[in-house]
């Protein structure tokens, strides 16, 4: 097991976020990552009859590679970083007077930000859904979904109110992604707790992937709430070989599995709306918690301890 993911590399071990595209190659057959690895993840995916965005199948290097892009998809399209995550890298392109400017300063953020500034484009979904489905697979090949979570309201990119489960699509279309999650797991081998993300089109009524968290996620606590369900707990078991419908994890069948209403999650951001928005810092002076029936709280915060007692007279020798 490589990084949650069953098979054998001849080159690399990668990063637990790369842990998919380790996956698919394994799965691919191949002994090594080719260099053009965004036209590989989509067409490998397609291959296993998951849907993906129309766009780019190669990275955008230059100004004339994106203006190829722009004549074979048209506008509204939008940029990302191919290393990317969190939103950053990311911009709207909807003409092209924008092309160049916007893709400069996403080349330039993602440079900064990931260590790369490799980019692709893909068609921009005007009205969509951020909906993504939470899994667990045993290391004997077994998995089940724990429903999903509507993440669709954000700040500049980044998730800030999490519902479970996402009652704003149509169940069929929630079925669809519980069953693409599942197959794509077991076709790459996939072990331990993990979230597939999706792009939902609210006009076409179609779906399609997005990425592939080999992790638990900050939002995993509103799954926790509406199914019973110890997320924490049992990626720790799975990883130690536990089965997940045998002791000591002992979980119900999927057909069996509970859903206890609606959990929503929300995430404090320190952003000051009176500065623009700027990123807000400082000592926390006066903290009250929430209290009531069915909350739950997960904060970071800490009694700040003054070290000035220890400071030595700049008169004196050490």
């Amino acid at each position: 097991t490589l990084n949650g993911v069953t098979g054998r590399s001849k080159c690399f071990i990668p990063n637990p976020d790369n842990a998919l595209t380790m996956a698919l190659v394994i799965t691919a057959g191949a002994g090594a990552v080719p260099p053009s690895l965004p036209g590989l993840i989509p067409n490998l995916l397609v291959g296993l009859g998951i849907s993906v965005i129309p766009g780019a199948d190669q990275v955008v290097k230059d100004l004339d590679q994106a203006s190829i892009v722009v004549k074979e998809l048209g506008f509204p399209l939008i940029i990302k970083a191919t290393y990317g995550g969190g939103g950053r890298g990311m911009r709207i392109i909807r003409s092209s007077d924008q092309l160049e400017n916007q893709l400069e300063e996403a080349r330039r953020e993602a440079e900064v930000t990931f260590g790369d500034g490799s980019l692709f484009m893909e068609r921009f979904i005007e009205r969509a859904k951020h909906v993504e489905v939470q899994i667990l697979a045993d290391s004997y090949r077994q998995v089940m979904h724990l429903y999903e979570r509507d993440c669709s309201i954000q700040r500049r990119y980044q998730k800030v109110v999490e519902v479970a489960p996402a009652e704003t699509i149509s169940l069929k279309l929630r079925k669809e992604l519980y069953e693409a999650s599942m197959h794509l797991a077991q076709k790459i081998g996939y072990v331990n707790a993990g979230t597939v993300e999706f792009l939902v089109d609210l006009d076409r009524e179609s779906w399609y992937f997005m990425e592939f968290n080999p992790r638990i996620q900050v939002e995993h606590t509103v799954t926790e709430m509406v199914t019973g369900i110890d997320l924490v707990r049992s990626q720790i078991l799975i990883a130690q070989g536990c089965r997940l419908q045998e002791p000591p994890l002992s979980l119900p069948l999927q057909k069996e599995l509970p859903l206890y209403g609606t959990a929503v999650q929300c995430r404090i951001t320190t952003e000051d709306p009176q500065n623009g928005f700027a990123p807000d810092f400082g000592k926390i002076t006066t903290y009250r918690s929430p209290s009531g029936f069915g909350l739950r709280l997960d904060g970071g915060t800490t009694a700040a301890v003054s070290y000035t007692h220890l400071t030595l007279p700049t008169n004196r020798e050490v």
